[in-house]
C-alpha cells in the first residue's frame, strides 16, 4: 500500500519526464505526436490503476485511519518530513483525480487540441496530475503548499499555449490570482508551524483541544490567512472573477480538469487544515464563510440566469463556470455549518461537481468542435444546433449532465447539496441558527434558479428555436421530394435549409469511452451514496472530534 500511493504520486512525474525525451525506435511509431500522446495515455491508465488498487486494499472498516502511510524526514533542522497517507476523505478525490486525467489523456489522443508540441501537452498535463495528486495525498503542511502551487504553471501553460480567445488574458488573470492567494496562504501555514513547533498535520489535528499551542489569535489570524488562498483556489464569491475567463479560454481537457480537480483543492484545504487544526479560528469565521457562500449560490445562479437568456449572447462555458461558483457555494456552505451532515454534504458534493461539470465541459467542448460556437443565441438560432433532432444521442447526454447538475433526486448532484442545507438547518453549537437558517433559504433558492438556467439552456440547445425547427422540417421536406424522384422540387424546398443548417455529427466511439465513465458513475453516486458516505462519515466525525 505504501508503495502504491508512492506510485501514484510519483508516476506522473517520471512520465512526465519521459515525454520530453526522444521516444526508443520500437515505440515511435508511424507518427511521433501519436505516440506521445499515446504515452500519455499509457501513464495516466497506470495511475489510474494504481489508484483503484489502492481503493480495494484500503480498510474500509477503519476509514479514519491513514492508512499507506509513509513517513521520512526531509529537512530535519525545520522539521519537514515526507509524509504521505491517505482516509476516507482523501481517497475519493484522489481516485476521480486519477480517473479524470486519464479521460483527458484518452479524449486528447484522439481529439488534441490545436498548439503546440504535443510532447509539452502531456508533459504539462502530467506535472499537474501530480501536483494534484500529490495535494490530496501529503501529510505536511509545507509539502501541501508546495503541491498546492505545483499546479498553477502547468494549468497556466494549458490555457496560454492550447487556449481559444482571450487566452493570455484568461492565463495571467488565472495565475495572478491564485499566486497571491497562494502568498498569504504560505504565511498562515508558516505561522502555525512556527507557533505549535511541527508542521505534521495528522499531529496538529490530534492537538486542539484546550491544550493546544495555537492560541485564539493564532488561529483566528491562521485561519484568515489560509482561508483567503483557499477561497480564491475554490473559488469563493467575491474572489471567483478569474474562474470564467479561464474556463472560456482554457482548452476542453483544461476546463474539465479545472472545474474536476483544481477547485477541489480548495474546499479539500478547508476540510484537512482549518477545521481540524484551528477550530476555535474557523468557528469565528463560520458565518462570514457561509454568508459568502450563500451570496455565491444566488449570484452564480443569477449569472447563468442573464447568459441563458435570448440576445445575451451568453456564452455556455462561461455560463457552467458560472455555475459552478455556484455548486462549489453549496461545498462551503456545508463545510460552513462545522457538523458532521454539513461536511460529509461538502465531500459528496465535491465529487458529484467534478464528474457531472467534468462530463458537461467535455460535451460543451465537443459541441464547440462541431459546431465552431458556444455562443447560446447561435446554437439556439435559425442555424442552431437541435440536438434531438441532429445529434439525438449528443443531446440526450447533454440533457442528462444538465440535470443531473440541477440536483435532480437519483442522481449524484442531490445529495451532497441536500446534505449541505441540512448542515446549515442545524449548525454547530455556538454558531446563529437564524444567520444560518437565512443562509440556507439561499441556497434553496439557488436550486431553483439552477433549475432554471439549464432547462432554458436545454430548451435552447437541444430543441433549438421555431425557425429551427421550421428548417428541419424543410429539410425534411427536400428529402421526401428526393425521393419521389422530383429533383427541382427538392431544390426548391431546401435551397435555404440545405445551404444553412449545419451537419453535426452524433457521438464517436472515443467519446463514448472518455464520457460514459463519468455518467455511469454519477448514476451509481445517487442511487448508492452510502458507497461514498461510508468512507467520508468515520473520517469527518474523527476530524470534527480533534482526533478522538
Amino acid at each position: 500500500m505504501q508503495l502504491l500511493l508512492a506510485a501514484v504520486v510519483v508516476l506522473p512525474l517520471l512520465g512526465a519526464v519521459a515525454a520530453l525525451l526522444p521516444a526508443p525506435p520500437g515505440l515511435k511509431g508511424r507518427d511521433p505526436d501519436q505516440a506521445v500522446l499515446r504515452h500519455g495515455v499509457t501513464v495516466t491508465g497506470a495511475v489510474l490503476a494504481a489508484s483503484i488498487a489502492l481503493a480495494a486494499g484500503f480498510d474500509h472498516d477503519h476509514p479514519a485511519r491513514m492508512q499507506a502511510t509513509t513517513d521520512i524526514s526531509w529537512i530535519q533542522a525545520l522539521g519537514i518530513r515526507i509524509h504521505l497517507g491517505i482516509d476516507g476523505i482523501s481517497l475519493p478525490l484522489l481516485v476521480m483525480t486519477a480517473l479524470l486525467t486519464f479521460l483527458c489523456a484518452l479524449y486528447s489522443y484522439f481529439h488534441m487540441p490545436a498548439g503546440p508540441s504535443p510532447k509539452a501537452f502531456v508533459a504539462l498535463l502530467l506535472v499537474l496530475e501530480a501536483g494534484t495528486l500529490a495535494t490530496f495525498a501529503v501529510l505536511d503542511l509545507v509539502l501541501f503548499f508546495l503541491a498546492f502551487e505545483m499546479v498553477l504553471i502547468p494549468m497556466y501553460f494549458l490555457i496560454a499555449r492550447w487556449g481559444g480567445a482571450q487566452r493570455q488574458y484568461a492565463a495571467w488573470k488565472f495565475i495572478l490570482y491564485t499566486l497571491l492567494g497562494s502568498v498569504v496562504m504560505l504565511l498562515g501555514l508558516l505561522l502555525i508551524g512556527v507557533k505549535s513547533g511541527t508542521f505534521d498535520m495528522v499531529a496538529l489535528a490530534t492537538d486542539n483541544g484546550p491544550k493546544s499551542q495555537l492560541s485564539h489569535t493564532v488561529q483566528l489570524l491562521a485561519v484568515l490567512a489560509i482561508g483567503i488562498g483557499l477561497a480564491v483556489k475554490a473559488p469563493m464569491w467575491p474572489l471567483h472573477s478569474w474562474l470564467p475567463d479561464a474556463h472560456t479560454a482554457a482548452p476542453t481537457v483544461g476546463s474539465v480538469l479545472l472545474a474536476g480537480v483544481l477547485l477541489k483543492m480548495g474546499t479539500y484545504g478547508f476540510v484537512r487544515i482549518a477545521l481540524p487544526i484551528a477550530p476555535d479560528g474557523m468557528h469565528t469565521f463560520a458565518p462570514y464563510l457561509a454568508a459568502f457562500a450563500a451570496v455565491g449560490i444566488v449570484y452564480g445562479s443569477l449569472a447563468c440566469l442573464a447568459l441563458a437568456r435570448r440576445g445575451a449572447k451568453g456564452d455556455l462555458k462561461r455560463l457552467i463556470a458560472y455555475s459552478s461558483v455556484g455548486h462549489m457555494g453549496f461545498v462551503l456552505l456545508g463545510i460552513a455549518s462545522m457538523t458532521p451532515t454539513g461536511v460529509n454534504g461538502a465531500l459528496f458534493a465535491n465529487i458529484a461537481h467534478g464528474l457531472i461539470t467534468g462530463l458537461l465541459f467535455f460535451l460543451v467542448g465537443a459541441l464547440k468542435d462541431r459546431y465552431g460556437s458556444t455562443d447560446l443565441d447561435q446554437l439556439a438560432g435559425r442555424t442552431g444546433a437541435a440536438l434531438y433532432g441532429r445529434a439525438p444521442r449528443f443531446g440526450g447526454l447533454l440533457a442528462f449532465g444538465a440535470i443531473a447538475s440541477l440536483g435532480l433526486p437519483g442522481l449524484a448532484g442531490f445529495w451532497g447539496e441536500m446534505l449541505a442545507m441540512f448542515g446549515a438547518f442545524k449548525p454547530a453549537d455556538g454558531l446563529s441558527r437564524p444567520a444560518f437558517l437565512t443562509f440556507m433559504a439561499l441556497a434553496g433558492l439557488g436550486t431553483l434558479l439552477t433549475a432554471a438556467y439549464l432547462l432554458v439552456v436545454v430548451r435552447r440547445v437541444c430543441m433549438g428555436s421555431k425557425e429551427t425547427a421550421e428548417s428541419n422540417v424543410t429539410a425534411e421536406s427536400n428529402v421526401t421530394a428526393l425521393t419521389a424522384g422530383s429533383e427541382e422540387a427538392a431544390a426548391t424546398a431546401g435551397s435555404g435549409a440545405s445551404r444553412t443548417a449545419p451537419v453535426i455529427p452524433d457521438l464517436a466511439r472515443y467519446e463514448y469511452a472518455a464520457w460514459t465513465p463519468l455518467a455511469v458513475l454519477t448514476v451509481l453516486a445517487g442511487l448508492w451514496p452510502a458507497a461514498l458516505l461510508g468512507l467520508t462519515d468515520p473520517a469527518v466525525q474523527q476530524l470534527l472530534g480533534g482526533g478522538k
